[in-house]
């Protein structure tokens, strides 16, 4: 039986052209974290299946790529459930890793610590354009900062770093979860239900606020409790300044209003909008509708808007509680990711050409040419790579006229043929 040459469903090769975009992608990420202090770390791909099922990873924990016990550990005999036969999972995202990792390394650590971490991540996802059950995240983490410092650190550093890749006029759009709950909470729903009430808030920007209260009428809860809360988002009436905004929803909250929360908002966009600070090109939106899908988050959330794209290009938050379930103590972190497949789907389609990589010359050898003749032309393609080229040396195909369209399809400029004799 002939081996599968295709990849398994939802995962793919990558083609040169691609992986060198990705590298240079990679490169300008992690210069740019780094120049901001961020230090690189590495996790590994498994972790104990208790770490991923601990209802913090929102709808991702129903996506787990689970891993069956090994030798004789697994016993298929009997009644047989799947939690006596699964040990490990494969990681959905970096944030989970992340937290275990500083637990586990604390005392060797930095504190607060500013994690830089890139790495495939794996999700039992439905396959869509710019969406792989196996992809690449790019996070940075602040772990140990309990102020809105943090939030103000990762924005400035993620909006550089895109601005740095050809981005602009982009928008990132914050939010609180505080802000989120004290505006359920004012609106009488129950502690208990708010999961499942964020859930359907978080489709508003596909089914519109009637859609919204027709959901959650379907779904249960009080009618008085879902006029009062639709009530909040048709005051802001479609307003996305912070100040303004949050000045809207005190007055009508009153006591519920979270000071903390507005205070925190209205210091990130003050500082992260400054001129002095400001490095790229992008916008602070306010969207109180917005509320990221992960059940660990506990303040400011955030995510990454691109004009040529209608779906988040990255996001984050803090997640103060995460680091807490491992270490056993209260530990402030927060965390920005950015949609590095989403990215690289950005940056083909518009053309980017890696700026700087210098001249591609390839070096065609005649199959008669003796070792002498060999050792002139590495001496020649060793003094162009010393200015900077890229240099390729390979033997002269008989098709010369395909070998030769296929050298500048890959970005060949020059080839430069060697015959015997020559």
């Amino acid at each position: 039986m002939a081996l599968k040459k295709k990849p398994v469903n939802g995962m793919r090769d990558i083609l040169p052209e691609e992986a060198a975009l990705r590298d240079h992608v990679t490169a300008v990420i992690k210069e740019t974290y780094r120049s901001h202090g961020f230090t690189p770390i590495e996790t590994p791909l498994l972790e104990e299946i208790g770490n991923l099922s601990n209802d913090q990873g929102g709808e991702n924990e129903k996506l787990i790529f689970k891993v069956l016990k090994r030798g004789e550990k697994l016993d298929l005999t009997g009644d047989v459930r799947e939690e006596d036969i699964v040990d490990y999972g494969m990681r959905y995202d970096l944030t989970v890793p992340l937290s275990r990792f500083y637990s586990n390394n604390e005392n060797d650590l930095q504190k607060p610590f500013k994690a830089l971490q890139m790495g495939p991540v794996f999700r039992a996802d439905r396959p869509q354009k710019g969406r792989y059950r196996q992809f690449t995240q790019c996070d940075i983490d602040i772990i140990g900062e309990k102020s809105y410092l943090a939030e103000c650190e990762l924005i400035t550093a993620t909006t550089k770093a895109l601005s740095r890749l050809s981005f602009s006029d982009f928008r990132i759009v914050i939010n609180d979860r505080r802000l989120l709950s004290s505006m359920a909470d004012y609106a009488g729903f129950p502690k208990e239900r708010q999961g499942k009430l964020f859930i359907i808030l978080d489709k508003l920007d596909k089914i519109g606020l009637e859609g919204v209260r027709d959901e959650l009428k379907e779904s249960g809860f009080d009618e008085t409790s879902i006029e009062k809360y639709i009530s909040l988002f048709e005051a802001l009436d479609g307003k996305n300044d912070i100040q303004e905004s949050l000045s809207i929803l005190k007055e009508r909250m009153g006591d519920f209003f979270p000071e903390d929360a507005a205070s925190d908002l209205t210091n990130i966009g003050s500082i992260v909008m400054s001129d002095d600070v400001r490095e790229a090109d992008f916008s602070l939106v306010f969207d109180p509708t917005l509320v990221r899908g992960m059940g660990y988050y506990t303040g400011p959330v955030f995510e990454i808007r691109i004009a040529e794209l209608d779906i988040s290009c990255g996001g984050g938050g803090r997640y103060d509680n995460m680091v807490g379930l491992f270490a056993g103590h209260d530990t402030p972190a927060c965390g920005f990711s950015i949609g590095f497949e989403r990215i690289i789907l950005l940056l083909k389609e518009k053309g980017y050409e890696i700026p700087g990589s210098g001249k591609k010359t390839a070096i065609l050898l005649d199959k008669g040419l003796s070792a002498d003749e060999i050792k002139k032309a590495y001496g020649e393609a060793r003094a162009l790579r010393s200015e900077g080229n890229t240099v390729l040396i390979e033997r002269m195909q008989k098709n010369k006229k395909f070998q030769k369209e296929m050298l500048e399809k890959e970005g060949y400029s020059e080839v430069i043929e060697k015959w015997q004799n020559q």
